[in-house]
Order: C-alpha cells, then structure tokens, then sequence
C-alpha cells in the first residue's frame, strides 16, 4: 500500500472513509478498509471539525451536498475561478461564493468535509416548537381548530390579539 500524505489521496478515498463512519464504523477499521493509515484517517478527522453529523438523507437540491462541496474544494486546489465551479456542479456562482465564505476554516482554507459537517450542524432544530412547549398556546389553537377555524386564520387571530405577548404569538405553519 503506497504511502501518501493525507492531502494527497484521491478525493473517493476520503469520501468512502466518512461514509463508513456514518455507518457506524470506528475510524481505524474505516482507515483500514479505505487503505490509509489510522492516523492518516485521524488527520482528516480532525480536519474535518472531529464530529460526524449523521446524513440526514437527501435533501432539498437548492442545497448543497457533500459532492458540491468536494467540486468546489477541487476547483478551488487547482486554481478554477468560481463562475467555473459553479457552472460545472450547476450552481448560481453567487451560492458558491458564499459557499466559500461562510464554511472557510479561520486560516483561509476551504474542507469539504468539515464545511459539510457545519452546514449540517446549522440546519438542526435544538428548539422545541412553539407550538409543543407552550401550554397556553396549545390550548388556544385546539379550540380555534375545534371550532373549525384555518391555520392561517389562527395566525392571524393570534397575531391581531396577542401582538405584545411573544409566547402566545404563532406565526409558523402548522
């Protein structure tokens, strides 16, 4: 098996590497069946934020995916300009830009993998709905649909009646 620097391994590898972590393995066995080292894989761990965020499936394609991201970081090492990027992974070069912008790490340097791992962290919910941690609300919503009343009425209602007390305002959908 060649040695090589972890920077220097196709693209594929380390793709295969954090897909077998998503799938449970542990990261020596993941190095071992990708054909790295366990610290070549440890390096692109760290690199990659130390975190694997489960995949939460597919996903909208006005996202990004991870295979975007892996084009964009290719384009960018060897010297593409961005319009062509995001020609090439059928994105508006403006998505790319601010692609670039937001999940660059501190010194510059654009990961995929850890730029991924931050999108998907962004997109999490750690707040419980309105809707579930509010009693009152709860309450109030469940007699208006009991009384036939629409969501967006229900919406308009609250915020017509409720306008100065946060908790009992409901803009969302249901």
């Amino acid at each position: 098996m060649p040695k090589y620097p972890p920077n220097k391994m196709p693209t594929a590898v380390k793709q295969r590497y954090f897909e077998l972590l998503r799938e449970g393995y542990k990261g020596a066995a993941a190095a071992r069946v990708v054909g790295v080292s366990a610290s070549c894989g440890s390096h692109w761990f760290i690199e990659a934020g130390s975190m694997t965020v489960p995949d939460p499936g597919p996903i909208s394609p006005r996202f990004l995916t991870q295979q975007d991201r892996i084009a964009i970081a290719d384009g960018l090492h060897a010297k593409q300009t961005v319009k062509t990027i995001a020609a090439s992974i059928g994105k508006s070069f403006q998505t790319v830009y601010r692609e670039i912008k937001r999940n660059a790490k501190s010194d510059g340097s654009y990961h995929p993998w850890w730029a991924h791992n931050q999108a998907l962290l962004r997109r999490q919910r750690p707040k419980e709905e309105k809707l579930r941690s509010s009693g009152p609300l709860r309450t109030l919503v469940r007699e208006k649909l009991t009384e036939k009343w629409s969501p967006q009425q229900i919406a308009r209602h609250l915020a017509r009646e409720y306008a100065d007390v946060p908790a009992l305002r409901f803009l969302g959908g249901f």
